[in-house]
C-alpha cells in the first residue's frame, strides 16, 4: 500500500495534535473521552478509501478533533487519487476549544479543492437521532472516524435517544460508529478505528446485530501492541481499524495487521466471511483471524465438546474482596483459610501465602463468608485478566489441595475463572488436562480471534470447544509424569492425543 508524502498542512495538525496530548490534563480528555488521531495512523484510514472519480463526496466525520482524519482524506482527494467534482465536508466536534484547529486544518483545502465545510457543535448523537427521525439520513457516501469512548449509562438522556432510532449499545464509540451507519447513502464507505471489544461479548450482541445487518465488512486491521496506537496519551486499548460498505452484500474480508501504527510490518490476507462471522453462532461473535497456522491443534474434529458435555463447570471466583473486608486477613491465622488471588499462581504451581503481597492472603470463615467458598480440591483457574502487553491471553494454573494440609475449603476471589464439578474440586488428572490444553500456543491464539478484550470471561471459556473428557484424562495423565513442560511438548502432545484416534467422550 502506497503512503502520501508528507505535506506541511497534516505536518501542521500533528504538531497540533502532539501540544494537545503534552499540555491538556487526563481528566479533559476524560471528559470528552476523545483522543486525537496520529498523523501516521490518519493517513492510513485514508488510504483504506477504494480509488473512485464521482460527481460529490459528502463526507462526515463525528467527533472531528482538530481535523486529523478529514484532513487526511482531503489530501488524498488534493492528491488526485480521489476525485470528486465537489466535496461537502461535515465536521463534529462537541469541543468548542478545537473548533479553530479545526477550521484551520479544513480550510487549509479550500484553495486546492472544490469544497464546502460545515463545523457543527453541540451533541453528536443528539444532532444524528434528529437528523434520522426527520427522515433526512442516508445523505453521506463517506464517513471517516475516531469516535469518543466513555461507557453510557442505562438510563442517560444519549441511552434515551439512541433507542428512539432503534440502536441499543453501551459505549459512546458504538453509538457514534452506529448513528454513522445510519445516516450513510447506499454504497457508502466508513473507515473507522474503534475498540475492538464490540466483536464479542453479550452488551455489544445488539449493537452488532445493527451493524451486521446493515454494512458489508470489507477490512479489518489488527495492531498487534496494545500501547502504541495512541501511545502519546498513554491509551492502553485494544483498537481495531474497520471498513465498512453500508447496504451491500457481503464478501470476503480482508485482514491486515501491523505492530503498530508505524505500518512497517503490514501484512494482508482475504477471508472468507464465514470465517470472520461463523453462521452457526448466534451471538454473531467477530472473530478476527490474525495467524493463519496456529488453528492446526483445535481443527482436530475431536476438539467438539462443550463443558456441559464433560461435566465440567466453570464460574468467576465468587469472594469479592471489597465486599468482604471485614473478614479479610493479611495472613494465615486460626479460623482463617486460603484466599486466592491470580498473585498466587504462576506456570501450574501455586504459591500461597505469598509473603509480602499486597493482596491478603486468607479469609475468615464463618457464617457471613461460608456460601462463597469451595471445598478444597483440584481446580483449573484462569486469571480474568492479563497485564499490559502480556505475551498470553489464557494462563491456566492448577490448584493442588497438597497445597492447603488440614483445610477443609478455599476462597477464590473475583479475578479468576475457576473449573470445577458443580462447586466442587476435579479429578486431579481432569484438572491437569485442562490446565495444560488451555496453555497451547493454538488455544490462546484461537482465543485472541474472537476475544477482543485484555479480559478473559467465564461466559467466553464456556463458548470454547475441548476435547473428550477421556482426552483430557490422558492428557492430564502425561502432564503429571513429566518433570519439564514446554509449550512446544504440550502442543505436541494435544496433537497427537487429539488427532491420532477418536477418543469418545464416554
Amino acid at each position: 500500500m502506497k503512503r502520501m508524502s508528507e505535506i506541511s498542512p497534516l505536518l501542521l495538525v500533528e504538531q497540533k495534535r502532539l501540544d494537545f496530548s503534552k499540555n491538556v490534563g487526563g481528566a479533559r480528555k476524560a471528559q470528552f473521552g476523545q483522543f486525537l488521531t496520529p498523523a501516521t495512523l490518519a493517513r492510513f484510514m485514508a488510504e483504506l478509501f477504494p480509488a473512485q472519480n464521482d460527481e460529490i463526496c459528502r463526507l462526515l466525520d463525528p467527533g472531528a478533533g482538530i481535523g486529523s482524519l478529514s484532513g487526511a482524506f482531503l489530501e488524498r482527494c488534493a492528491f488526485g487519487d480521489l476525485k470528486f467534482q465537489r466535496v461537502e465536508v461535515t465536521a463534529c466536534e462537541l469541543d468548542s476549544q478545537l473548533h479553530g484547529d479545526l477550521d484551520a486544518t479544513l480550510s487549509e483545502y479550500a484553495n486546492r479543492l472544490p469544497l464546502s465545510l460545515r463545523i457543527l457543535g453541540g451533541d453528536f448523537i443528539e444532532m444524528a437521532v434528529k437528523r434520522i427521525l426527520l427522515g433526512r439520513g442516508g445523505d453521506f457516501t463517506h464517513a471517516i472516524l475516531n469516535p469518543p469512548y466513555r461507557k453510557i449509562s442505562n438510563n442517560s438522556c444519549d441511552r434515551l435517544l439512541l433507542r428512539k432510532v432503534g440502536i441499543e449499545t453501551v459505549n459512546l464509540y458504538s453509538a457514534f460508529l452506529a448513528l454513522t451507519i445510519a445516516l450513510m447513502a447506499p454504497g457508502g464507505r466508513i473507515v473507522a478505528i474503534v475498540p475492538r471489544s464490540f466483536c464479542n461479548g453479550p452488551y455489544y450482541r445488539p449493537f452488532r446485530d445493527f451493524l451486521l445487518g446493515r454494512a458489508a465488512i470489507r477490512r479489518l486491521h489488527l495492531f498487534d501492541s496494545r500501547n502504541q496506537a495512541f501511545k502519546d496519551d498513554k491509551v492502553l486499548q485494544e483498537n481495531i481499524i474497520l471498513t465498512l460498505e453500508c447496504g451491500c452484500p457481503q464478501g470476503n474480508v480482508a485482514v491486515s495487521t501491523s505492530t503498530d501504527a508505524g505500518f512497517s510490518d503490514f501484512v494482508e490476507r482475504a477471508y472468507e466471511f464465514e470465517q470472520v462471522v461463523s453462521p452457526d453462532d448466534s451471538e454473531c461473535f467477530i472473530q478476527v483471524p490474525s495467524a493463519p497456522n496456529v488453528a492446526t491443534i483445535v481443527s482436530s474434529p475431536n476438539i467438539r465438546y462443550s463443558l456441559e458435555e464433560i461435566g465440567v463447570q466453570v464460574s468467576t471466583g465468587p469472594v469479592v474482596d471489597f465486599r468482604l473486608k471485614e473478614h479479610l486477613r493479611q495472613n494465615p491465622e486460626p479460623g482463617a483459610i486460603p484466599l486466592l488471588y491470580p498473585g498466587h499462581f504462576s506456570g501450574l504451581k501455586t504459591n500461597w501465602p505469598k509473603s509480602g503481597s499486597k493482596k491478603p492472603n486468607a479469609i475468615q470463615r464463618n457464617r457471613e463468608t461460608e456460601k462463597w467458598l469451595y471445598p478444597n480440591g483440584f481446580y483449573t483457574v484462569v486469571r480474568r485478566f492479563s497485564s499490559k502487553e502480556e505475551k498470553r491471553r489464557i494462563m491456566a494454573t492448577v490448584v493442588h489441595p497438597g497445597t492447603f494440609p488440614g483445610v477443609e475449603v478455599l476462597g477464590f476471589e473475583n479475578h479468576l475463572n475457576v473449573f470445577h464439578e458443580r462447586k466442587k474440586g476435579l479429578p486431579g488428572v481432569l484438572a491437569y488436562g485442562l490446565a495444560l490444553f488451555l496453555n497451547t500456543s493454538a488455544v490462546d491464539a484461537i482465543f485472541r480471534q474472537f476475544n477482543g478484550h485484555t479480559q478473559v470471561n467465564a461466559t467466553d471459556l464456556r463458548r470454547m470447544k475441548y476435547p473428550s473428557r477421556n482426552a483430557l484424562v490422558e492428557l492430564g495423565e502425561w502432564g503429571m509424569r513429566q518433570s519439564l513442560l514446554t509449550e512446544s511438548s504440550i502442543d505436541e502432545t494435544v496433537k497427537k492425543i487429539t488427532a491420532c484416534r477418536p477418543i469418545t467422550n464416554e
